[in-house]
């Protein structure tokens, strides 16, 4: 059988399983050998060396395997590993992931709020369960699936009580879990469109899964497709072939543009365009909507909201005037352009303003048929060609969005002290992801790579003293103008940023590769070990960022080191635990728990000199 997606609806008639769309109508041909298992075992081996420290080879493949399965939905380092489960009573899933409208799902994601109120999503807002099972394996076998079918039922009845699913689950699969369970009961009265997704993942051929494997994957994506009616459900293989051919795709920020009119004055051009050419502009090779051209637009996609749904009805009421006089219009930024004939060719493009007027002639033109007479339509693209200015294409970032209202914290990637980190980071080797996804669709490792939510709960955790809030609120850090103050200050030299982002990556490589940490740990005591280890470095506890200069100049952490730090946070967790009768996370997100640390008494840290 070849590489294949299974669809069920829950109230449509079920597809055969023998439709299961082809990825490559060659895949059913005899492979005389494998030599993209080859290439795959490859890609694992040189992603191993570039580990400062190593892990296990399953939980490797588990991190790849669900970055490779989430691939269009261009999550965040971070992101996929704070998905993936690892250790036991997993049910037979690798990785667990809810995402909203495209958004990845976390503790403090406002959906999930106390005080949430269901009218500020839209209707037919767009939330996501994505499961995936990764085995190391050569082949795939009927027992996965069955597992995850058995897990499926339970996990995702809504009558089930949490309490009840911890003494069959671990923690960590239950609370990835309920982040969808959660968002479901939220937005019930919104009637959100509800998609299920099991990825299977091998080193095997897909093209030889047996009958027994196709027979049950056929029942799983029905049963998946069940959790509420109206619900989609998608089952898809991914063996050594598929995916090699995902992490060998790169995707292109080199884009060419057909226009039907342009004026240009010095740097700038504007052009009409119709909406057939910016369709296939927006198009990735395989068809999909290419979502990283987008990054630096500072909203998300709103969904079915009542200007998205007039901006489609212009497109498609041939009657209407021009679409072009409807709307604002496209700006794209590039670091070049030039025109050939009527076609420009761009480099380095983003779509900085337009994002919700370019989801929507996507989703209502990308499968018309071509005779469709919306398709000679025309849309307005400002062109603006920055160079290699970074100042300049943040100013316009910010001047382009800020004559509609959007939150302060969705522009902070444009600050001035944002992008001075990136260029310091970027001299001393290391990737400061103020893009997001910019450095690894370029190829560079992931270990070098940093978020801005990542260095913010790495500030907050060692130079403020609050892991506490960095665990509790990893999505929200920075939403108060008052926090990102503190955790971004022009008072604090670079390199102490840079000592945090190194010391939290090796915690985070440490904690990884250690296999008495179980994922749950990993969650719950990172920023805590972090915490104390900076403490002891610097010999008292750190409140304030500026505390940590010298250390950043002359120490830095070394594993010896971190094993003592995580087991006297493991005792003091323990202690605690006793005492106030609390579960591990929720010691974890309470400040108590932190003045408990505060006030043990340590003994002065021995540092690693780097020698």
């Amino acid at each position: 059988m070849p590489a294949a997606v299974a669809h069920a609806s829950g109230d449509a008639e079920r597809r055969p399983f023998g439709a299961w769309k082809t990825h490559h109508a060659w895949a059913t041909l005899p492979r005389m050998v494998n030599n993209e298992l080859v290439l795959l075992d490859q890609v694992l081996v040189q992603r191993e060396a570039e580990r400062t420290t190593p892990i296990a080879a399953d939980y490797a493949f588990e991190l790849f395997a669900c970055e490779q399965a989430l691939r269009e939905r261009e999550l965040s380092s971070e992101e996929i590993s704070d998905g993936v489960i690892g250790g036991g009573n997993d049910g037979g899933f690798d990785g667990i992931y809810a995402l909203l409208n495209e958004a990845v799902l976390t503790e403090d994601s406002e959906v999930l709020a106390a005080d949430f109120v269901a009218t500020k999503y839209p209707a037919r807002s767009k939330l996501e369960l994505w499961l995936v099972q990764a085995k190391r394996e050569e082949s795939f076998s009927e027992t996965a699936i069955e597992k995850a079918s058995d897990s499926a039922r339970r996990l995702l009845n809504l009558s089930e009580a949490e309490e009840d699913l911890l003494r069959l689950y671990s923690r960590a699969v239950v609370e990835r879990i309920s982040l969808f369970r959660k968002a479901l009961r939220a937005l019930a009265t919104r009637r959100p469109t509800v998609t299920v997704w099991f990825v299977y993942a091998s080193r095997g051929t897909t093209s030889d899964i047996n009958a027994k494997v196709e027979i049950k994957g056929r029942d799983l994506q029905r049963q998946l497709a069940g959790v509420i009616t109206g619900a989609e459900a998608h089952v898809e293989f991914l063996g050594a072939v598929e995916l090699w051919q995902r992490v060998n795709s790169v995707p292109s920020y080199t884009s060419e543009l057909e226009f039907q009119e342009n004026v240009t004055r010095g740097n700038g051009h504007v052009a009409l365009v119709k909406l057939r050419d910016y369709v296939k502009f927006l198009k990735d090779e395989d068809g999909t909507l290419r979502r990283y051209i987008f990054d630096w637009n500072v909203r998300d996609y709103q969904g079915d909201v009542e200007v998205n749904r007039e901006i489609g009805d212009s497109i498609k009421d041939v009657d209407s005037p021009e679409f072009w006089w409807l709307n604002n219009g496209i700006t794209v930024v590039c670091s070049s352009a030039s025109t050939v004939s009527k076609t420009y060719i761009l480099d380095n493009v983003q779509v900085v303003n337009g994002l919700q007027t370019s989801y929507t002639i996507f989703n209502e033109l990308s499968a018309v048929e071509e005779t469709h007479a919306a398709l000679d339509r025309a849309v307005l693209v400002r062109i603006l060609v920055t160079g290699d200015d970074l100042a300049t294409r943040d100013r316009v970032i910010r001047a382009t969005n800020r004559q509609t209202s959007v939150p302060a914290a969705s522009l902070r990637a444009t600050d001035d002290i944002q992008r001075d980190i990136e260029a310091y980071f970027l001299g001393h080797g290391w990737f400061y992801d103020r893009r997001k996804n910019y450095y690894r669709n370029i190829g560079k490792s992931s270990e070098k790579i940093i978020s801005i939510p990542l260095l913010a709960q790495a500030v907050m955790a060692m130079g403020l003293g609050r892991p506490d809030n960095s665990r509790a609120r990893p999505s929200s850090l920075l939403k108060r103008d008052e926090d990102y103050k503190r955790v971004f200050s022009r008072s604090v030299p670079l390199p102490t940023y840079l000592w945090l982002a190194e010391s939290q990556k090796k915690i985070d490589a440490f904690l990884l590769s250690d296999p008495s940490v179980t994922a749950q740990e990993r969650t719950d005591l990172r920023f805590h070990v972090a915490m104390v280890a900076a403490r002891r470095l610097v010999g008292q506890s750190v409140v304030a960022v500026g505390q940590l200069n010298s250390t950043a100049r002359e120490k830095t952490i070394s594993d010896a080191d971190l094993h003592e730090c995580l087991e006297l946070v493991r005792e003091a967790q323990v202690d605690f635990s006793k005492a106030s009768g609390d579960s591990p996370d929720k010691i974890a997100k309470g400040p108590d728990f932190v003045l408990h640390l505060s006030s043990l008494k340590f003994d002065p840290l021995a540092a690693d000199d780097g020698q």
